[in-house]
């Protein structure tokens, strides 16, 4: 985006704003006046164009505010500086001159290094988030005198730096910890594989049984986020106007967790303006939905792509828009509406057919896409009562660690690959059977009736469970653990 402003020296008239503005940027010229004057400047009275280019694409939020009032000063002749051309400048401005933080920082941090730029004049408080970004100067200002005082050389303005390290160090923790689930060590079992091979996982069971405990632990034995994955999940953050003030870069995988009543705009993106859903906000972390039948069908639908394409494609009249979206999926539902058809302890109340119409909410073609079905049964009173913790994440994640060095060591230059992702050539050169494996493989797809995507999936997961094995090999036991995880083609 680029700023032009043009103030002629006759006639007088309103200032005029072009460039497919939205109602905040309109507004925009009587921010900036004001801003103006009570800085002690003065807004033109002659007939000024302020241009936002480039003119066909549609501009939104009060980011534009700063750099327009430093165009009319310096198009106005009222300050001179050398500079302005070698710094990207962003901002909103209050009435009184301070400048407030906005969405976005990073991404025009990102942009300056591209195009070659010196640096960015950013808001203060945004002023972290930019100085992620290497070889170019993070000017952090407070008020609009600061940038001009900056930009007219009358007020040293030290870059802003922070240690990617340490923030890395200090934010790098969970506050939760498998060890507080009490039993469910098979259940932990699936959720090892998840984290080892990239696998989305459905957890199934009655109210109580502890699968959104498990669930929001996934991420503490998840690898640790590398600075590229940190840089680019902080940009969808920011954008969106996510990321908490003052965070310079999320250290943390994301953990979203939306309500089952979001629309499938909010789930996966959209708007007139296309903007990003909790899918891409959960890029490199973790997208939990609770009570998943609830979700409306559009919504649940809608997940077909990302989780097959790990991105978003969203089309609109005047253009197209992709928003990243590799994210673990965890679901968890009830196996029943009244949630106790699989609990020993309390009758079900519900008849065969509300049971069936209740899980025929969720497609066949999206179970397909969910690695591992999981039953998770209630805890009894001895494990609840029990003073013995149960595995801890820091055991947890030493397997899966183990067994992405396995991974990483087999796909080679693709680092980011995964066994979940392995597309079908892949699936068939390091998912090899033997017989015995053959023969149980293809008994499960007679007798079950998996679909042909059903069977890549459960081939992914026993290469998973191999690989925690320490074992080149697939064998037939790998298959048989790997078929025990399609609970619901299974039936319950």
């Amino acid at each position: 985006m680029e700023v032009e402003v043009d103030v002629s020296p006759r006639g007088f008239a309103a200032p005029i704003l072009v460039g497919l503005p939205d109602a905040a940027v309109k507004e925009s010229t009587e921010r900036v006046r004001t801003a103006m004057q009570n800085s002690g400047y003065s807004f033109p009275r002659n007939r000024t164009v302020i241009n936002l280019a480039p003119a066909d694409l549609r501009k939104e939020g009060p980011a534009f505010d700063l750099p327009i009032a430093l165009g009319v000063l310096f198009a106005s002749g009222d300050v001179v500086s050398d500079s302005p051309g070698q710094y990207l400048v962003v901002g909103e401005l209050a009435l009184d001159g301070r400048v407030r933080p906005t969405t976005g920082v990073l991404s025009v941090a990102l942009l300056a290094k591209q195009q070659g730029f010196r640096g960015v004049i950013v808001p203060a408080d945004n002023a972290a988030e930019a100085a992620v970004v290497e070889a170019i100067d993070v000017i952090p200002v407070a008020s609009l005198t600061q940038a001009v005082g900056f930009l007219a050389g009358q007020l040293p303005l030290e870059p802003k730096a922070i240690d990617v390290e340490a923030v890395f160090a200090q934010s790098a923790h969970y506050d939760c910890d498998f060890s507080e689930v009490r039993g469910q060590e098979h259940v932990k079992r699936a959720m090892i594989i998840a984290a080892s091979g990239g696998h989305n996982v459905l957890l199934i069971g009655p109210p109580g049984s502890g699968k959104t405990m498990l669930a929001k632990r996934l991420p503490t034995i998840l690898p640790p986020l590398t600075l590229e994955e940190s840089v680019e999940a902080t940009r969808i953050h920011s954008v969106s106007g996510e990321l908490p003030p003052g965070t310079a870069l999320l250290a943390r995988r994301p953990v979203r967790s939306p309500h089952h009543s979001a629309s499938m705009p909010a789930l996966v993106g959209g708007g007139t303006i296309p903007q990003a859903g909790e899918v891409s906000l959960a890029h490199y972390g973790v997208l939990f939905l609770d009570e998943f039948p609830e979700f409306s069908r559009a919504s649940l639908e809608a997940l077909r792509q990302p989780l097959e394409d790990a991105q978003v494609t969203i089309a609109r009249a005047h253009g197209t828009v992709s928003f990243p979206a590799s994210f673990t999926l965890v679901a968890a539902m009830n196996p029943c509406p009244c949630g106790y058809y699989t609990d020993p302890r309390k009758p079900c109340k519900c008849t065969p057919l509300q049971i069936d119409k209740y899980l025929s909410r969720i497609s066949g073609p999206l179970l397909d896409r969910i690695d591992i079905h999981i039953e998770v049964p209630g805890v009894p009173f001895s494990a609840l009562r029990s003073q013995t913790d149960g595995t801890p994440s820091s055991a947890m994640r030493e397997q899966v660690l183990a067994t992405r060095d396995r991974q990483h060591n087999r796909f080679g230059d693709n680092a980011a690959m995964v066994n979940g992702r392995m597309s079908g050539k892949l699936l068939r050169k390091f998912c090899k059977l033997d017989d015995a494996g053959e023969s149980v493989l293809r008994q499960a797809m007679t007798e079950l009736g998996l679909s042909a995507r059903a069977h890549d999936k459960i081939l992914r997961v026993a290469r998973t469970i191999a690989d925690l094995a320490d074992r080149d090999d697939v064998r037939a036991e790998d298959v048989l653990e790997a078929i025990h995880y399609r609970r619901l083609d299974r039936q319950l």
